[in-house]
């Protein structure tokens, strides 16, 4: 019947009613928003009940619908001040989970519509709600991925690359202004009557070929995971000497997740030069604090040999600390 049709559009839908009467029931044909299928309900007595709910189905019962939404009843002719509800936000799953009690003489001919201002799933076994429709978050992932493919191709391709890196084993092509504006020290060697500005090269030899690679991936937003570990003391070493602050930031807190027996004397070596202090107090800990400087008690000595006078009083300071009488 043309009295059940419910009309839909974007994010809203309108159920044209022709003919209710003073005692009655009028149950929607279902209409599709989001992943569900809908049902609107109207039920006359004192007052206008309208009920929404979605069609009982796998999908409503394994993924039910968390929505926040305005109705709105009106005449449908011209004339008549429309009841509009609060905003509401429900977790529906049948048609007792929302009703909404309209005091109102609507008989004849008037017109309901809901309009969803946001519809999320909600899972079963707790947890965050995921939204249905594209959020402004997931449009801006869709942007960031689009920039960095732009990205990765003017690094792999060259195109309008402007500066020439040297390596220890070969060159590079980039972009001064990437450079820029991820390094204040590139910065500094572009704005400034420098070699660098005048050749347009830049000589970094203390870095490989494949780690100078990694560290213009990182810049460029591009690098994997497993090139960034493979090549992370080098990339901390760049980070330092480049004032790269987010990279290095990034390579302490990898150097943290899997320290051992058998790194623990170099990493707090590299903590101290480049002043890492979570770094620091993360191989100071494991070595007294859990014991572990009798599994390298070997290497010690070395390590001794070569550690800077004052990080040498902080390893024995911290054993006081560790061991001082109960």
């Amino acid at each position: 019947m043309a009295d059940s049709k419910v009309e839909t559009i974007s994010r809203l839908a309108q159920w044209r009613i022709e003919n209710f009467g003073p005692c009655s029931y009028k149950r929607s044909d279902p209409f599709k928003l989001g992943i569900w299928n809908w049902h609107f309900s109207i039920e006359k007595n004192r007052y206008l009940y309208i009920r929404l709910f979605p069609e009982p189905s796998r999908v409503s019962k394994e993924q039910p619908p968390l929505a926040r939404f305005v109705l709105r009843v009106s005449s449908s002719g011209p004339g008549r001040r429309p009841y509009i509800s609060p905003v509401h936000e429900r977790l529906l799953r049948t048609s007792d989970d929302f009703v909404w009690p309209v005091d109102s003489t609507f008989l004849g001919r008037f017109i309901i519509d809901v309009e969803f201002l946001d519809l999320k799933i909600c899972p079963l076994n707790g947890g965050e709600a995921s939204p249905v429709w594209p959020a402004d978050g997931l449009m801006q992932s869709v942007s960031t991925q689009s920039t960095l493919r732009c990205l990765s191709r003017m690094l792999d391709e060259g195109i309008h690359a402007d500066v020439t890196i040297n390596t220890a084993e070969g060159t590079l092509r980039a972009h001064k202004a990437i450079l820029s504006a991820t390094s204040p020290v590139f910065q500094s060697m572009f704005n400034h009557d420098l070699k660098e500005k005048e050749s347009s090269t830049i000589h970094i030899k203390d870095m490989s070929l494949e780690s100078c690679m990694a560290l213009l991936s990182y810049l460029y937003g591009t690098i994997k995971q497993e090139n960034f570990w493979k090549h992370r003391l080098a990339l901390l070493g760049a980070a330092n000497k480049y004032d790269i602050a987010d990279l290095k930031d990034a390579c302490e807190e990898s150097l943290l997740e899997d320290i051992n027996s058998t790194n623990v004397l170099a990493r707090l070596q590299e903590a101290w030069l480049y002043q890492l202090n979570m770094l620091k107090k993360g191989c100071l800990t494991y070595l007294f604090d859990f014991g572990k400087i009798y599994d390298v008690r070997d290497e010690v000595n070395d390590f001794f040999r070569h550690a800077d006078r004052d990080l040498m009083m902080e390893m024995f300071q911290e054993v006081l600390t560790v061991w001082k009488p109960l």
